[in-house]
Formats: C-alpha cells, structure tokens, sequence
C-alpha cells in the first residue's frame, strides 16, 4: 500500500509542476535603422534611444560609426537614457577588416575591436558584432552590392591564407572578450562572412564560447532560408532587415514567419534586432517594421 501510495503522490505532484514557458525572442532596433548612413537623418544615438522607446521597442542595438563622443561620461549619458526609458542596450555594432596580408593592418583592426569591446563593456552590451572583412578588390560599397557582394580575391593570395588571417585576429581578441563578458558575434556580412559555411568554418576553428554568431537576415543573397537554417545553432544575435520603400541597394523578400520558426526550432530566445534598410521615411516604416517582427515573434 506504502508503494501505491507513494506512486500517487509522485503523480500528483508532477501534475502539480508548472509548465515550462517558452519564452519568445525580444524585439529591438538598432540605431543604424534610423540613421543609415544617410544625410537626412544623422541623428544622434541618445535620439535613437528616445525614437526606440516611443515606438515599443524592448532594446537598442548601438552602432559604433555613429559614436561621436567615447569618453566615459557620454557612455555613461547613453546608458541612462536607456534605463530611464526602460530600453535594454543589447548590442553593439562595430566595422573591422582582418582580410589583409598587411600584419600591420590586422593588428590595427585587432586593437580596434578590442577597443569597441572595452565600450560595450563600459555600456553594459553583451554583444557586439565583428566582421571577417573583404578583400578591398571591388572598390566602394556600392559596387560591391551591384556585384552581390562577390569580390575577386586578391591577387597572389589565396582564400586559406584569408581565412587564417581571420581566425588568428580574432582568437586574439577572445582574451579581451571573456575578460568583459561581451561574446563576439561573427556576421555574415560579406568578405570571407558572405556565406553561413564562411562563419561556421571560422566559428568551428575556433570553438571558444565568446564566439558566435549574428545572424543577419539581408545578408544572404541565395539560398537565403537554407542559410539561415545553417547559421541559427550558432546565433548568439539576430539582425532582421525591412525594406519599406524599397531597399538603398536591393530588397529581399524575407518570410518573418517561416524564419521565426527556424530560429524556435533551435530554441532561441535572445533578441532580434531590427535594420531598416528601406527608402520609405523612418516615421512610418519603423513601426510598420516592429509590427511584422511582433507578429512573426510573438
């Protein structure tokens, strides 16, 4: 009777336990979606927090470009701005090149990174985003995007010797990295990232926890679901792209609902955050942009 009993109460009790909840990601927008490297719209970050949080948005991803003042107090001033609005600052985005036989150049790109992670550090980001970088074979960005963001590589020099250039900058950032808890995410963002088997390769050599990836959603240009099937196990970021208006370089039908279920099935539930990349103004296309991303996550 004592087992019966006892089998009875287990029950109970595990009809007693709570469900586990799944938690959806959270939604937020850099502050590259309204500047964009535009001349009408050169806004400040602390402008960007402020347009962020009157919108609906859970958190600011901050581009480093747009940084005009890095001495302490004005990170502290944009740290602030986001706790008063009740913003969390959940990345940073940073440019660095590491293509390159120039041994010089790297470490420039090398002490470069590891400055912006000391910033992030100094914000309270746990993230920021780095970049393999390109071989510099298409001149401007502009052109580069007319050609799909495919590039000769440079001559006498050979994709390997790329990516070792690559992996060995980066494993040199990683003590930085694990010092100030910011993990690296390594976007597809053209250059040797172009591809999700170009991040992974780089992300698989390495094997360290403070490198991951940022998945971006506008970056594959074919292939665009399988892709983001590949890279989702390894996101520790989500930048999703909208094109109200039309894309500044190209537009791509992106199906938030089905990239949605991609990023569930490989449970993740850390942020996705939003580049407009559009012509339309900012005004109207960021809402519409948060209602899709709310719709999609939710």
């Amino acid at each position: 009777m004592a087992g019966i009993g006892q089998a009875a109460e287990n029950k109970h009790s595990e009809s007693q336990a709570p469900a586990k909840v799944k938690r959806s990601p959270r939604i937020a927008t850099s502050t590259y979606s309204y500047w964009r490297f535009r001349p009408d719209s050169k806004l400040s970050i602390i402008d960007c927090i402020d347009l962020a949080a009157e919108a609906g948005f859970d958190g600011v991803e901050v581009l480093h470009i747009q940084m005009r003042d890095e001495s302490n107090a004005a990170l502290q001033q944009i740290k602030q701005r986001a706790f008063q609005n009740g913003l969390d600052l959940c990345g940073f985005s940073t440019h660095q090149s590491f293509v390159s036989p120039d041994a010089d150049k790297r470490r420039r790109n090398i002490d470069h990174t590891i400055h912006c992670i000391e910033l992030a550090y100094a914000l309270g980001i746990p993230t920021i985003r780095v970049n393999t970088g390109r071989w510099g074979t298409i001149k401007g960005f502009d052109a580069l995007m007319a050609n799909k963001g495919i590039e000769p590589i440079l001559p006498g020099y050979t994709e390997d010797e790329g990516f070792k250039w690559v992996i060995d900058s980066l494993e040199k950032c990683l003590a930085k990295a694990e010092e100030c808890g910011v993990v690296l995410g390594l976007e597809n963002h053209w250059g040797l990232g172009r591809t999700a088997e170009g991040v992974i390769r780089i992300v698989d050599a390495i094997k360290s926890p403070w490198l991951r990836a940022t998945l971006d959603t506008g970056n594959f240009l074919e292939r665009q679901y399988e892709q983001y099937e590949m890279l989702a196990p390894y996101a520790a970021f989500v930048q999703a792209k909208t094109y109200f208006g039309g894309g500044t370089w190209y537009t791509l039908d992106i199906d938030y609902d089905r990239v949605a279920r991609i990023l569930s099935n490989v449970n993740y539930t850390g942020y996705v955050s939003l580049e407009f990349e559009g012509k339309e103004k900012h005004e109207t296309a960021i809402p519409q942009s948060l209602s899709m991303l709310r719709k999609a996550f939710g």
